[in-house]
């Protein structure tokens, strides 16, 4: 990067952090920091608990999976709307009645001091776990493409989070979330607009949609009924909302968001407002994806989009077969852009048989391609078990850094600290947040006052940044990052809803049932994940309907009651 690019990424990072740090600067006691005095508006938390979910694995991550697999990880959020309108209109009146700082806290009131432990244990394993991918994410592949020290970079980024999330709390977390979001989008749109203008002259937006059409790229919707694909509209419509369900009902990290609004109007509002613009933001992520697909149908792509990998296999003993693979498949791209071109005349003024002609050059050309590609992952995964032997993670980029002019590619480097700060700072205020309120002032001394929990609260935060910061420095790159956080949500969430939704519908469900029916299902959903080959999102509605049939068994055999169904 140019000394431009680097001014442009550390005054926008510095900018932000700083503007909530001094926005924020008057405190306001345990409740100004855990709620934000309930001051926060709706528009600020739309933009928050988007930001929140929008972590830098979404924006380095999405569009790989768009150029590997197409447009049907959207397919994903099918479930979300519904689960937000669920969620307005039961969760967020019981969690603003009671006025609780955590969702946890309700359990509690509605169970017992088990149940609520235990709903709160289950969060900080899962969350914890998550906090340390969204900081490993873009460092391991911003230090990778830049040649930056990994540990100095995991430690740069999440010092800065831990800094400003704990010096204003709740408060500071969503007024940075608001221009992060915006710096991120600005970002998305340059990115894309680079893209469009570097294709081809002679090829059109136009014949370059219908070019990502016939390489299988832009299919939006998969009706297959087999369990085993990971989405589908089924999924996506099933397993998807329960996933949102407990995402954005239980979860502390977006609960907490919403809680810090004037009203229950505002908590409304802002959480609608992601049911509104997530999919069409999930879309457009996806299709800046397949535009740089597109985009490398025309330009010499690299074998593969880790350097770092390759580099290491080039000192290897396979560095010869490694030479001899690149020169095929430089001659195979470059074979494959002239078929993609004669494709986009013939779709634009051909005959019908002279486009199904071009399709099958093209086709057939795009197949040498990644055959070649995949013997080059195989030759990795030879040369080194440590080595990274799937690439999609880079894709995004490695085109930013190799494309764009300078400035700009500093600013989309800022867009993926942007997002990995912003999603953290929500993690660790959850987490922090939680462990005071649902362990700590619970077993605390009673006289402790306001002043106490207020420092007690940000050491916590504090000390979850710094396990977040070890747990990145020691964690080894998952496959692709946006699966690898949804598979990690998928295993524990369908427990914590199902937790919930005893507690809001099933009336004599009491504490030890659902306890019990809880620690039952984690265990065999755990167990099922290990050992059958299903899609992840089907894992949000088995543990929740285990969670709340056994709760229903579990009371009949232990309290001999009728159950009886109620929504609040």
């Amino acid at each position: 990067m140019s000394g431009l690019d680097y001014f442009v990424l550390v005054g926008t990072l510095l900018g932000i952090a700083l503007y909530g740090i001094w926005r924020t600067r008057e405190g306001g006691g345990l409740r100004g920091y855990l709620k934000g005095d309930d001051s926060i508006r709706w528009g600020t938390i739309g933009l928050s608990v988007m930001a929140t979910q929008a972590s830098a694995i979404t924006f380095l991550s999405t569009p790989g999976v768009a150029y590997d697999n197409g447009m049907g990880f959207v397919q994903n959020y099918f479930g979300m709307p519904f689960a937000i309108i669920i969620i307005c209109a039961f969760f967020i009146p019981i969690y603003r009645k009671l006025n609780v700082y955590t969702s946890y806290e309700y359990l509690g009131q509605r169970f017992d001091s088990k149940t609520r432990i235990l709903g709160a244990f289950l969060f900080l394993v899962q969350r914890g776990l998550a906090a340390g991918i969204t900081i490993y994410a873009p460092a391991i592949v911003v230090s990778t493409l830049l040649d930056w020290n990994l540990d100095l970079t995991i430690v740069m980024v999440g010092a800065l989070v831990v800094v400003y999330t704990v010096s204003g709390g709740t408060k500071a977390v969503s007024i940075t979330q608001r221009y992060q979001m915006a710096v991120i989008m600005v970002g998305m749109f340059i990115a894309f607009g680079m893209i469009i203008a570097g294709l081809p002259d002679d090829v059109s937006f136009a014949s370059a949609l219908s070019v990502a059409g016939v390489m299988d790229k832009l299919e939006v919707v998969s009706f297959s009924t087999d369990v085993k694909e990971d989405y589908t509209v089924w999924t996506g419509l099933l397993g998807g909302t329960f996933l949102m369900l407990s995402y954005f009902g239980t979860d502390q990290s977006q609960v907490q968001r919403y809680l810090a609004g004037t009203s229950t109007s505002a908590s409304r509002f802002g959480l609608l407002l992601n049911a509104v613009v997530k999919i069409p933001m999930q879309f457009f992520i996806l299709f800046v994806g397949v535009m740089v697909f597109v985009f490398y149908l025309f330009e010499k792509p690299p074998v593969f989009f880790n350097q770092a990998s390759l580099d290491a296999v080039h000192q290897s003993e396979y560095s010869d077969e490694l030479q001899s693979l690149e020169k095929e498949y430089a001659e195979a791209v470059s074979q494959r852009a002239e078929a993609v071109r004669d494709l986009a005349k013939s779709l634009d003024n051909g005959t019908s048989e002279e486009v199904d002609l071009a399709k099958e050059h093209a086709l057939e050309s795009e197949g040498r391609a990644l055959g070649i590609r995949e013997e080059v992952k195989t030759l990795i995964g030879k040369a080194g078990e440590d080595l990274e032997a799937k690439d999609s993670d880079y894709v995004f980029i490695t085109f930013i850094l190799n494309y764009l002019p300078a400035g700009l590619v500093g600013l989309l480097v800022a867009v993926i600290f942007a997002a990995a700060m912003s999603s953290t700072a929500s993690e660790l205020n959850a987490l922090g947040s939680t462990t005071m309120v649902d362990f700590y002032r619970k077993f605390a001394k009673p006289d402790r006052d306001e002043a106490h929990f207020v420092f007690v609260s940000k050491a916590l935060t504090a000390a979850w940044g710094c396990l977040a910061i070890v747990f990145a420095l020691y964690a080894n790159l998952v496959e692709n990052l946006i699966e690898a956080v949804n598979r990690l949500g998928s295993v524990f969430y369908g427990g914590i809803l199902g937790i919930f939704l005893v507690a809001f519908f099933i009336k004599l469900v009491k504490g030890s049932a659902v306890f019990y029916a809880a620690i039952v299902s984690q265990i065999v959903v755990v167990v099922m994940y290990q050992s059958l080959e299903i899609g992840y999102l089907w894992y949000n509605l088995i543990g929740c309907g285990m969670v709340m049939g056994l709760s229903v068994l579990f009371q009949l055999v232990i309290g001999n009651g009728k159950m009886e169904a109620r929504s609040r």
